[in-house]
């Protein structure tokens, strides 16, 4: 089986870096039905970023206006989903240094039974030669 990679929109919020931020926020998604196909949060400065990739990003959008959150403008990136092998990140990150992608950061993690999971970003001037880098029309 081929790994599966697609381009998905995100949306990010800053939020005060203290305990239950995060819990909050995604207890919002989960009450208002939001899907997300993937998560990251981190540390910035002596705030939190918080990633979402949902799986409707039209319902995601009116979810957050509704949690009163301040969204950044939409931005893109990739959700890659395959079998776990040995180097399967590797695999995908090479095909993007072949043709000189500089990768801003990647999650990936094993997801069980045999799978694995991954979200990739790229410069936004990037995008569309990454995207034909890893196969998708």
């Amino acid at each position: 089986m081929a790994d599966m990679i697609r381009r998905v929109d995100y949306f990010y919020i800053d939020t005060p870096n203290k305990p239950g931020e995060c819990a909050c926020a995604l207890t919002a998604l989960k009450d208002a039905g939001i899907k997300l196909l993937a998560f990251s949060g981190f540390p910035k400065g002596r705030r939190a970023q918080l990633d979402f990739i949902p799986a409707d990003p039209a319902a995601f959008v009116k979810a957050a206006k509704k949690a009163g959150w301040t969204l950044s403008a939409k931005k893109s990136g990739f959700l890659i989903q395959g079998k776990d092998r040995v180097g399967a990140v590797a695999e995908v990150l090479g095909r993007l240094a072949e043709v000189r992608i500089n990768v801003t950061a990647i999650d990936a993690v094993s997801a069980g039974a045999g799978r694995y999971g991954a979200i990739l970003w790229v410069k936004p001037p990037d995008l569309r030669r990454a995207a034909k880098a890893l196969g998708i029309r």
